[in-house]
């Protein structure tokens, strides 16, 4: 269900629970449609990074917890890289309720109220106490009123009665499809799935993507 990937800092060693399928390196980059997507970066970052993800994947949480940050202060801040958030919604109903929530309030409110959600839904995944948190509509509204005004939540959550964040999550799910994606979360790098084990291997990608363009 998810992946195991080791990432060396120097020193120290951050690791993700799971269980790392390895696939063939592509030779050539798969053509992502970008148009559309919520993004962190600059427009004119050379290297596009993506992760699909699921919003109840505890690992997923972990990599938005703790490599997150490390992506975005060393790749994504310095300008070297842009960073996309696609929904591959698989490990329960409620799933893909979350899903769809954040793709309205990403239409509804913009890029910059979907990831504060983005990052709060992982925030929140689960209890102080550990227990899982079922992500209803009630729930959700909860977490979005945290960062967003009570209109701005009413507007949100119309929209979501509207079925508004299906489109832009069958999207999402239909590239996941197309690509073979079968694990949370999966990373790309300029197209292609990043398979290696380092923050080292990482970065390494990110450059190479950037000398090819």
């Amino acid at each position: 269900m998810s992946k195991k990937i080791f990432w060396i800092i120097g020193i120290v060693a951050v690791c993700i629970v799971g269980i790392i399928v390895l696939t063939d390196v592509k030779e050539k980059a798969v053509a992502f449609d970008y148009e559309g997507q919520p993004f962190l970066g600059e427009e004119s970052a050379p290297v596009e990074i993506v992760e699909f993800g699921d919003y109840k994947c505890p690992h997923c949480e972990e990599f938005n917890n703790s490599l997150f940050p490390i992506i975005n202060e060393e790749l994504v801040e310095t300008g070297k890289a842009k960073f996309y958030f696609m929904n591959y919604s698989f490990i329960a109903a409620d799933s893909t309720t979350a899903a769809q929530f954040a793709e309205t309030v990403y239409k509804e409110l913009g890029n910059g109220k979907f990831w504060e959600l983005h990052h709060l839904l992982f925030a929140n995944q689960t209890t102080e106490s550990g227990q899982e948190n079922l992500m209803t509509e009630e729930f959700l509204n909860a977490v979005l009123s945290k960062v967003a005004t009570p209109d701005e939540t009413e507007k949100v959550m119309q929209a979501f009665s509207e079925g508004k964040g299906k489109e832009a999550w069958n999207k999402d799910m239909s590239t996941a499809k197309n690509l073979g994606v079968s694990s949370t979360p999966s990373i790309f790098i300029g197209g292609k799935e990043f398979n290696g084990r380092t923050m080292n291997d990482f970065v390494k990608m990110v450059e190479e993507a950037a000398d090819g363009k």
